[in-house]
């Protein structure tokens, strides 16, 4: 079994869009745990509105691409995602896969391990709640330590604990890959 470790954010119905989604992944595996949901500023275009995010990690047997091709996509497509150049755009639903189990590899355009994790707060904030003590196969860092980093960063962030997510909860275990 793999795990996916899925940065998940939504600006038009996030309310609706997010937990959907999360739900909606079940169909490709088991969502092990759900962040809590954070309200963020909308990068690159201030005129849109705030997004919400959160993380979560799906158990698979889905290969990265498998996921991506086969389940993202859907969700994406089924939510109303249109897809844009302009990468502030808002969207109804963006689902990325920032961690595949420990592994280093390209998927598409993007990268996994995703360099979001260690540019965006709310990335890192999410993931390190669910998975504190996954090192990072590029830093040989915890994810706690990397959210550290944003601490000031953080305090533009606003908890959202009116939206609950599907296995919401603190980790009972490290949910590290081995």
């Amino acid at each position: 079994m793999n795990l996916a470790y899925l940065s998940i954010g939504s600006n038009i119905c996030p309310q609706d869009n997010l937990p959907r989604a999360v739900s909606m992944l079940e169909n490709y595996g088991s969502i092990i745990i759900s962040s809590s949901v954070w309200e963020t500023i909308a990068l690159g275009d201030m005129e849109q509105p705030n997004y919400l995010n959160a993380s979560v990690i799906l158990e698979t047997r889905l290969t990265a691409k498998d996921l991506y091709d086969d389940g993202i996509k859907y969700i994406e497509n089924i939510l109303g995602r249109k897809k844009s150049n302009n990468p502030f755009a808002s969207r109804t639903i963006d689902i990325d896969i920032m961690l595949f189990n420990d592994e280093i590899i390209t998927l598409g355009h993007r990268r996994i391990p995703d360099k979001e994790i260690l540019e965006r707060a709310f990335v890192a904030l999410c993931l390190a709640e669910i998975s504190p003590n996954y090192i990072h196969p590029d830093t040989n860092q915890t994810l706690e330590q990397i959210s550290q980093t944003f601490e000031n960063s953080s305090k533009s962030m606003k908890l959202r604990p009116d939206i609950r997510l599907l296995k919401q909860g603190k980790p009972t275990n490290n949910y590290v890959y081995k």
